[in-house]
């Protein structure tokens, strides 16, 4: 049993096996959103299915070209295995929430959660990897900070990571 986790690191590596790039719980619950997508059981995520789907969550004139340009994300018909490799290759390279909130606490010594937004901007634009004036303009129109100008990085670093708000 001691071989386990290095044959399943080089899995990770080689990216030949998509299961093994995600927890099980994460594929119960990759498996469970595909249940929920595939709304006419037939083991295909397509376009009528992504229709059925939005207007499920309330959103009902999706344009066809925009359901079109998701089914093209795939390589052919999305069928499970498909649907897990194209969550993996959207969420490889993505950091766990912990590792950015760890970035983020560098700069947040008192520990409240935001830090100004200039002082952000300016720590991305001259240090490391810096950003440019579009990146942080970028930044701020998806997580603008609030009146007082501080960023809640938390909020963002959860959107990174999970690809939505928190309630």
């Amino acid at each position: 049993m001691e071989f386990a986790p290095k044959k399943a690191k080089k899995k990770i590596e080689g990216g030949s096996n998509v299961f093994s790039m995600f927890e099980q719980t994460q594929i119960q619950e990759f498996k469970e959103a595909f249940t929920i997508m595939d709304q006419n059981r037939d083991g295909f995520i397509d376009k009528a299915d992504l229709r059925d789907t939005f207007a499920a969550l309330g959103r009902l004139n999706v344009k066809n070209e925009e359901l079109e340009d998701m089914v093209k994300e795939a390589p052919g018909p999305i069928n499970f295995t498909v649907f897990l490799t194209m969550f993996g290759e959207k969420l490889k390279g993505t950091d766990p929430e912990e590792t950015i909130l760890n970035a983020f606490k560098i700069f947040d010594p008192e520990g409240k959660g935001h830090i100004k937004a200039d002082y952000i901007k300016e720590m991305l634009m001259t240090q490391a990897d810096r950003f440019s004036q579009e990146e942080i303009n970028q930044m701020f129109a998806a997580f603008p900070p609030d009146v007082s100008g501080n960023l809640d990085y938390k909020n963002l670093c959860y959107v990174i990571t999970h690809g939505e708000e928190k309630d």
